[in-house]
């Protein structure tokens, strides 16, 4: 079984000397972490002109488990960068109207999208993967966009109390980039935080869950269900290579005894909650075949310093009930750049630019997160240790609250947009 490992800061006695460092370059904007938040913004700065570098630690964008839904204020945004025609067409996909809670064999609308008032009422299932080439690919065309894969960042660069660029591991040697101004988006398990010696704050405990995958039957209907069992809850989602992506939760000390018993004992305790599941839990050979994971709410105090910017995950984390990540975390790079561009242009950023982003997107994190809290100490928390089988208060059957809460995943309060000056026609309309 895999686990989720956190980068160690590098250590004053590791620092590279002058010899050591193989190049030296200089970039206008220096964008750390390569998922959705900072692909996008690197696009957007991009298009205007502005040298920026994306500095992506891993050496490709495969990940076993990643969040795959889009949801519609991202399509909205997409849509202003004239790219959704392009996105849809060339990344095979799914799309579902509404999150389906079954609980005893009784199915619940958690979430109905399909009235919400855009041209884009559901979630769209897409491969995270697919996603990020596809947004690479298009700053690509522009000259002053480069991405480097295999970047280990590993320093920041302070000056007079200014963050002027980082240093990070790659080819065989470091490299230092110089810039003015440095974006930390490199996820919830940020190591930017850990090197600006941020602290982290988490707002509520910690959940612990399985990813895995089983094979999705062709006459399964896909969507994003949750299904309630004893002391145990399994989230899953269709992908397009016709299989399930499963979030299975379950208490940590139930998970111990099952590990211990074996593979056979985790197939039957998927069973037990998805007896339909019978036919294909033999798949699930091994424990190399999952990835565990500890996750939490959480956000850090203040998202910027002079010189550099949190957003995204490495700036607030959330929990993936309601598939929410991705969502919030691209409306931070399109606030972001809304501020940043004509600064950036002028090589004139200034702190209060960076607090305007900060106040611009806290309240919204804060009510999502808020949201999530609630279900996770009301909801998941009491079915996990409830000794029959969970059932939701009666007023989670009114209709109105599903179209809330549909909205507050699919858009939050006050959704950005990008300006008018910044949004761009696709390109196919050459």
């Amino acid at each position: 079984m895999s686990e989720s490992v956190e980068q160690t800061p590098i250590t004053n006695k590791e620092f590279p000397t002058h010899n050591a460092i193989l190049d030296v370059q200089q970039t206008t904007c220096c964008i750390v972490g390569g998922g959705p938040t900072g692909a996008v913004l690197a696009l957007l700065l991009a298009r205007q002109g502005i040298t920026v570098m994306l500095l992506e630690g891993q050496k490709n964008f495969n990940r076993s488990f990643r969040g795959d839904v889009l949801h519609a204020g991202v399509m909205e945004i997409m849509d202003e960068l004239g790219l959704t025609e392009r996105l849809l067409q060339q990344i095979p996909h799914t799309k579902t109207d509404q999150i389906e809670f079954i609980i005893s064999g009784q199915s619940i609308a958690f979430a109905d999208f399909s009235q919400m008032k855009t041209r884009h009422p559901y979630m769209t299932i897409i491969s995270q993967v697919k996603l990020l080439e596809f947004i690479t690919a298009e700053a690509k065309r522009y000259p002053n966009f480069q991405l480097v894969m295999g970047a280990n960042v590993q320093q920041l660069i302070e000056e007079d109390g200014i963050i002027r660029g980082v240093r990070y591991r790659s080819h065989g040697g470091w490299h230092e980039v110089r810039s003015h101004l440095t974006v930390a988006a490199d996820g919830r398990f940020s190591n930017m935080r850990k090197l600006a010696g941020i602290k982290f704050n988490k707002t509520a405990p910690p959940i612990e869950l399985i990813w895995l995958r089983l094979p999705r039957n062709p006459e399964e209907p896909g969507g994003l269900i949750s299904r309630f069992g004893r002391k145990r809850i399994l989230v899953r989602f269709n992908t397009v290579d016709m299989h399930w992506q499963i979030a299975y939760y379950i208490p940590k000390s139930d998970f111990r005894q099952i590990q211990a018993a074996g593979i056979e004992a985790m197939q039957q305790a998927i069973v037990e909650v998805v007896p339909e599941f019978a036919d294909r839990v033999h798949y699930l050979k091994d424990w190399k075949q999952t990835s565990r994971l500890s996750l939490e709410i959480g956000r850090i105090d203040r998202w910027y310093s002079p010189g550099l910017l949190f957003i995204g995950d490495s700036a607030h984390v959330m929990l993936p009930l309601g598939a929410v990540g991705i969502n919030y975390a691209i409306q931070d790079s399109v606030a972001a750049a809304n501020i940043l561009i004509e600064p950036l242009k002028r090589g004139d950023v200034r702190l209060s630019h960076l607090a305007v982003i900060q106040r611009q997107r806290e309240l919204p994190i804060k009510i999502i997160q808020a949201f999530q809290y609630f279900m996770q100490t009301r909801v998941t928390a009491k079915a996990l240790t409830s000794e029959n089988i969970y059932k939701l208060p009666p007023y989670w059957h009114i209709p109105m609250l599903r179209d809330i809460v549909a909205n507050l995943l699919a858009f939050g309060v006050n959704p950005p947009h990008l300006k008018p000056e910044y949004k761009l026609r696709d390109y196919s309309d050459n």
